[in-house]
């Protein structure tokens, strides 16, 4: 015989060496996950389901409201409003173009009026240009004097009469110069010398 011993108790012996508590622990927390893992799978599946139902139920709600607006639309309604609403957009058009127009008539109205207002100011209150005219031709030096203050020189008279200060306004450069007329100096002199403070 080859062995001393029974082979039911050297199995057994066997078995007791190999430890095969730790081995079996493993084997039912595998189980014990997958059964986890099946669980959460059916519950995953559920969810979908649902929302599969619920997707499949809105697509059919659209699909009839789709139908329904397509059945209900008519081409010819629908050209019409175009017509109108072009028709519409015209007359808003013309009516702006319209409103245009009168705006710079009345702008240039309201520029006409201030132009009178400036003349009727300039004027002041020797009355109209006729009358002053009348008063200016009968006397020469009131002509120097206008002629003089539309190139933007002002003569002032002395306490005798006689114009030894010039006021001269440069409106361009916003300078004003006063220049006192001694007779030692010759009017080619003043002359030169407004014309290039001018």
């Amino acid at each position: 015989m080859l062995l001393d011993e029974d082979p039911a108790t050297l199995i057994h012996h066997t078995i007791g060496n190999f430890n095969i508590h730790p081995d079996k622990s493993a084997v039912l927390r595998i189980n014990e996950s997958l059964s986890t893992l099946h669980q959460a799978r059916d519950l995953r599946i559920k969810e979908v389901e649902s929302v599969l139902k619920k997707l499949s139920r809105n697509l059919q709600t659209l699909t009839s409201q789709h139908s329904e607006t397509i059945s209900s639309h008519s081409s010819t309604s629908h050209a019409s409003q175009i017509v109108e609403l072009d028709t519409q957009k015209f007359r808003i058009a013309k009516a702006a173009s319209d409103l245009e127009i009168e705006g710079e008539k009345l702008q240039t109205e309201l520029e006409f009026a201030k132009a009178q207002l400036r003349e009727l100011e300039m004027q002041g209150v020797e009355g109209n240009e006729m009358e002053r005219s009348r008063r200016e031709s009968e006397d020469p030096v009131v002509l120097k004097l206008k002629v003089y203050r539309s190139l933007g020189i002002d003569a002032e008279p002395d306490a005798a009469g006689n114009y030894t200060k010039a006021v001269i306004r440069n409106r361009q450069k916003g300078d004003v110069h006063v220049v006192n007329i001694e007779p030692r100096f010759s009017r080619f002199f003043y002359a030169d010398y407004f014309w290039r403070v001018m």
